[in-house]
């Protein structure tokens, strides 16, 4: 407050120095928090992420294993196409279809169920890799609710199930051992094998995903089959039978004994 001429006045505002010096002060303040908080959503994105990179692939395989089940049973009609693997713009895609065919009043057959799953190249989203479809049709309904209101050509339609796949492989195996044809209308499993994971070129301008990020999971048909077990023998009891046969003379055998009879005392 100061005086002039019997009359006080009060500073109404602040110099430009003091402005200035507040919006830079302030400035500063926000850039920091901004910081702070740009850190903070790229850590809980990547936290994200790698949560359901570890939990999308089982979820996956495990509604495939699931359809195998549902669809395949003691059966004979089932059949399990042969798997087309293939590549899709670099990406390893494949292609699974299980049908189960029955015949009518007229004794056509036609098709009861059918589901297939397939991958194809992403082209809409920004994600470099493939998305995951999966399909069913035929005449048995999956939601009897949903389904009846639909039309045929709706229910056959091939619904997304994830995007950013850039491994899709599936194999028909026997044990072990992966096979290509197989006697009868299904394989006696099938390896599924999928990947999330980014990407790298080999030679020949294909993609693949290391090794240790590919999660593979061999889902066996017809569980109910009656297995043949094999009772191995142990190895302990070949090394006591040769260790007792080795302490006996070749010409000798033990006396059969029977059990002694006690003595009289006199």
């Amino acid at each position: 407050m100061k005086k002039a001429f019997g009359t006080s006045r009060v500073r109404l505002g602040f110099s430009l120095g003091e402005l200035l010096a507040a919006l830079t002060i302030g400035a500063m303040v926000l850039a920091s928090v901004l910081g702070i908080y740009s850190r903070a959503e790229h850590s809980a994105a990547a936290i994200t992420r790698k949560l359901d990179g570890s939990r999308l692939p089982y979820e996956v395989l495990q509604r495939i294993a699931e359809d195998l089940d549902g669809i395949v049973r003691i059966d004979k009609s089932t059949e399990i196409l042969p798997p087309l693997n293939k590549f899709d713009h670099g990406f390893p895609s494949a292609k699974l279809t299980i049908r189960k065919p029955i015949n009518d009043r007229r004794n056509r057959e036609v098709v009861f169920e059918e589901i297939t799953w397939q991958s194809r190249y992403d082209f809409e989203s920004n994600v470099s890799g493939m998305v995951l479809y999966r399909s069913h049709s035929g005449i048995a309904l999956e939601d009897k609710l949903l389904d009846k209101r639909k039309d045929d050509w709706e229910r056959e339609l091939f619904v997304p199930i994830c995007n950013g796949v850039t491994f899709f492989e599936i194999r028909a195996v026997s044990g072990d051992e992966p096979i290509e044809k197989w006697s009868g209308s299904v394989p006696p499993g099938i390896a599924v094998t999928i990947s999330f994971a980014e990407p790298f070129e080999k030679v020949d301008g294909t993609l693949d995903v290391p090794d240790r990020e590919k999660i593979t999971r061999t889902i066996a048909i017809d569980r109910t089959r009656k297995i043949s077990f094999t009772i191995a023998r142990k190895e302990y009891q070949e090394d006591e039978e040769e260790a007792t046969d080795a302490s006996l003379p070749d010409d000798e055998t033990l006396p059969l004994r029977g059990p002694e009879k006690p003595k009289k005392s006199k």
